[in-house]
């Protein structure tokens, strides 16, 4: 499982000229789920997005994790996290989930991130047509790789 955690001052998702998700401080995460992925993956990494300390103090130094600030999270299905480029100029998907094992493993993420942080998370709609507008905070972007955990 792949992770893309931006911290933001604003994000949404529109779609179909609808917003359909929007919150302001807190984290954008983009997930990509591939066929290898367990529910231990999503417990190590909603655990780990949710108490990375990346926001700021009264110093401005990142000592604060997500649940910390009470900062709210959008959670957006991305397969082309999965996206191979080794070969030729068209990335390849294969790594990538299909839906019927992404969306039960998707949906079990984001309830798994809705208890560590105590509320409920926003997202897009797995598979649809999504806008993503964001305004990045610091920046502040970090990826995570559940198969590589450094």
């Amino acid at each position: 499982m792949k992770a893309v955690i931006q911290r933001v001052t604003q994000a949404s998702v529109t779609i179909d000229s609808k917003i359909v998700a929007e919150i302001q401080k807190g984290l954008l995460v983009l997930v990509g789920i591939e066929d290898a992925d367990t529910n231990d993956d999503i417990l190590w990494l909603t655990s780990k997005i949710a108490n990375l300390r990346i926001f700021g103090d009264e110093n401005q130094v990142m000592n604060f994790s997500l649940k910390d600030v009470a900062g709210d999270v959008i959670i957006v299905s991305q397969f082309t996290l999965h996206a191979a480029t080794k070969k030729g100029n068209r990335p390849s998907y294969i790594k990538a989930a299909k839906p019927d094992v992404a969306i039960p493993l998707y949906e079990n993420f984001i309830a798994k991130m809705e208890l560590e942080i105590g509320k409920k998370a926003q997202t897009g709609k797995f598979g649809a047509d999504m806008k993503v507008m964001l305004l990045n905070d610091g920046p502040v972007t970090i990826l995570i790789d559940t198969k590589n955990k450094e």
